[in-house]
Parts: structure tokens; C-alpha cells; sequence
């Protein structure tokens, strides 16, 4: 909830915290682990498409790095209006800019980790989730093959079956 809380002051259009440190949280719940067991890091993504120099993105990750220094867990903040200018050179594959938050979270590696939550400033909860929670809850994971590599997703997919033993790889098919 701090983390939560904390973003608020960045004041974003668009925000959400997701990916692996939800999806991680709630499979420590149903595993019986301690909550951030395994968490390497929280994502917080923004999108905004009015300045898209990394000197924008880069004072943003700065402030963060103040606001969250009392976290234990590595806080990792992207403008998803970005992510175009750096993914073919990290990943190989060239990427249309993204014209939404939620078309980014669209793309993201697996079923189970899919989808952002934010709490807004009057306290409302938002959850985007494009292909549900059924996989996320029923400890499944199955590749999101609309950008990811078969080689991203097995890598991925391993590192978290080592972490959490119960959970149900589908295989790249």
C-alpha cells in the first residue's frame, strides 16, 4: 500500500504498478509464502506522450528513487510512450509506438502477468487486466505471444517455476 500511496505524487494521467510484483504477491498468498518472497523488483509504468526524451523519463526515475528509498524491493519506473525508442535494441524486435498504457500491458509476456491495478486519488481501485485472472490464480503460466519470444517466455518461465515450484508452465506451443 505504501507503494501505492507513495506514486500518487507524481500526479500521472496514466499510471499503473503490475506486472511481476502483483502476480508474484498474490502467488506467495496462495503458496503460503511470505508476501514479497521472490520479488525482484515493483514495476510502475506511466505513459506519456508529450515529452518522450529520456531526460523526462530519467527525472522521473530519479524522484522515485527518493520517494521509494525506504522500500526494500528495487522500484523500476518506464514511460511506456518510450519503450519503442530502446526494445529493438535490447530485444531484437521492432515495436510500433504504443498509443495507450493499456496497449503496452497488451503485450506483456505471460497471461498471468498481464494486467496493472493503480488506486486513484479519490481511493478508486483500477485494474486492467486484458486476459483475466484465471491463469493467475490457478498458478498458470502461458505465454503472451503477441510480442514475446519463445526464448523470453521459456527463460522467464523457468526463473519463475524455480521460485515457485506449483505453478503450471505451458509450454510454447
Amino acid at each position: 500500500m505504501q507503494v501505492f500511496n507513495n506514486v500518487r505524487s507524481f500526479d500521472f494521467e496514466s499510471y499503473y504498478i503490475g506486472a511481476g510484483c502483483i502476480t508474484q504477491t498474490i502467488w506467495n498468498y496462495l503458496t503460503n509464502r511470505p508476501l514479497n518472497y521472490g520479488i525482484t523488483d515493483i514495476d510502475i509504468i506511466y505513459f506519456d506522450d508529450h515529452d518522450l526524451s529520456y531526460e523526462a523519463e530519467d527525472k522521473v526515475i530519479r524522484k522515485g528513487i527518493q520517494l521509494f528509498s525506504d522500500i526494500p524491493i528495487k522500484i523500476d519506473i518506464k514511460n511506456q510512450a518510450r519503450v519503442h525508442l530502446w526494445y529493438k535494441d535490447r530485444f531484437g524486435i521492432e515495436l510500433n509506438p504504443f498509443q495507450t498504457i493499456e496497449e503496452a500491458i497488451d503485450t506483456w509476456p505471460s497471461t498471468a502477468t498481464a494486467f496493472g491495478v493503480r488506486n486513484d486519488n479519490n481511493e478508486k481501485w483500477q485494474v486492467y487486466a486484458p486476459f483475466g485472472f484465471n491463469d493467475l490464480f490457478d498458478l498458470t503460466v502461458r505465454a503472451n505471444k503477441r510480442l514475446i519470444t519463445k526464448e523470453i517466455y521459456m527463460n522467464k518461465a523457468n526463473q519463475w517455476k524455480e521460485k515457485w515450484p506449483e505453478l503450471k508452465i505451458v509450454m510454447w506451443e
